[in-house]
């Protein structure tokens, strides 16, 4: 497994600790946090898909799921990563990490050596939760899909809170959402997104059966040259350069009985899950006390690091340092905190959206409703219609 791990990371790892990935979160190696590393094994797609705001480094534990692609494709992937200058390390895979940009050159170096098939789309399609039996158990017997798509918000709370997939209702039809939860900005091309939701497509059809579904993708990027292809795997129509990344299908599905449901192994996966979940350490560090200063005084959201600096009791270029050692920027992060509480005023509470705007330090409804559709590709008001029925 790629051993790409900074030097105070590896001196953490030599105590059996790990720092957390871009939130100062501290994770024991454990077999209790190797489970959680694994959790849903997309977790390092889904971080480069939803807008990471750092160049920290990722988990990188689905190496086998790489290989298997690679191998379905027609190639070998050992000289990519000899290339790359990634060492495998399977022994010590539950603590691998690998840094954005890397992942990208892996993924671009894939898929030149795959002509005849799109890589994104095999990789997502042959993933296979290899590392958390327990989650995949708790999938195939869910007895809803709605059930079933609770693994979202594990891997939104446990491997990162910049992952935010979530299921809206609009009217006949559903949908799993992927929201930019950041200032809008998204790394690099569409492949980790393709891969995203080609393995949910897969997932799809081991819950449903042939033929899945689903009623459209949409993708916010413009078509690529092999759009052809979009159509040939997903076998719905895809629409590009749409407000948002999402996956829709027909809502009287989301309650419809699975034939896979077994109601007491899914409450024991679930109880499984549950308690290496209440097991993770409490949130801790730079990042945390920030989050919690934001959380505490909402009007610092619309204030400078200054402020920020001093209620920290800190020097403001001394808080600046720190937050570039961490790879994390101010902006970036005072975004992503604007976004979950506005998400959780308008989901939880009937706060309107003036007086919401307004505690978030924006100076008007039309610049928070802009920034809003920014984060999450649609508006607070359609959000908070949708929202209340997750």
């Amino acid at each position: 497994m790629v051993r790409a791990w900074m030097p105070e990371v590896e001196q953490c790892r030599s105590n059996c600790r790990m720092r957390g990935s871009g939130n100062g979160a501290e994770k024991s190696c454990s077999a209790v946090d190797t489970a959680l590393a694994h959790l849903l094994g997309l977790g390092i797609l889904l971080c480069m898909a939803a807008t990471p705001l750092h160049n920290q480094p990722i988990p990188f534990i689905t190496l086998p799921n790489w290989v298997k692609a690679a191998a379905h494709c027609g190639f070998n992937i050992q000289p990519i990563f000899r290339d790359l200058g990634i060492q495998m390390d399977l022994i010590h895979l539950e603590s691998a990490t690998i840094e954005p940009a890397l992942l990208l050159k892996v993924m671009d170096a894939c898929i030149a050596r795959s002509p005849k098939h799109h890589f994104p789309f095999v990789l997502g399609e042959t993933f296979a939760f290899e590392y958390l039996p327990d989650i995949e158990t708790f999938l195939t017997t869910s007895p809803t899909l709605r059930d079933a798509a609770r693994v979202f918000d594990w891997v939104r709370e446990l491997i990162n809170p910049m992952i935010n997939v979530q299921l809206l209702e609009e009217g006949d039809l559903a949908a799993l959402v992927l929201i930019n939860a950041g200032d809008g900005r998204e790394f690099g091309p569409p492949y980790f997104r393709e891969t995203i939701f080609a393995s949910v497509l897969k997932f799809g059809r081991m819950l449903l059966g042939e033929p899945v579904p689903f009623y459209r993708l949409q993708m916010r990027h413009a078509p690529p040259s092999y759009a052809a292809a979009y159509d040939e795997f997903f076998r719905v129509p895809v629409l590009f350069n749409q407000p948002r990344y999402a996956l829709e299908i027909k809502r009287e599905l989301l309650d419809r009985p699975l034939d896979s449901a077994f109601p007491a192994l899914h409450q024991q996966a679930e109880y499984r899950v549950e308690q290496r979940l209440a097991q993770l350490p409490r949130k801790a560090g730079l990042i945390a006390d920030i989050e919690q200063a934001f959380s505490a005084q909402p009007r610092l959201l619309g204030q400078g690091i200054e402020q920020v600096a001093a209620t920290l009791e800190l020097h403001p270029r001394t808080l600046q340092r720190r937050l570039r050692e961490l790879g994390e920027g101010f902006a970036e992060l005072q975004a992503r905190v604007r976004y979950r509480l506005a998400s959780e005023a308008l989901r939880d509470s009937t706060e309107d959206i003036e007086s919401i705007s307004e505690r978030l330090g924006f100076s008007d409804r039309r610049s928070f409703t802009r920034a809003f559709v920014r984060w999450s590709g649609i508006s607070p008001s359609i959000f908070r219609q949708n929202g209340s029925t997750r």
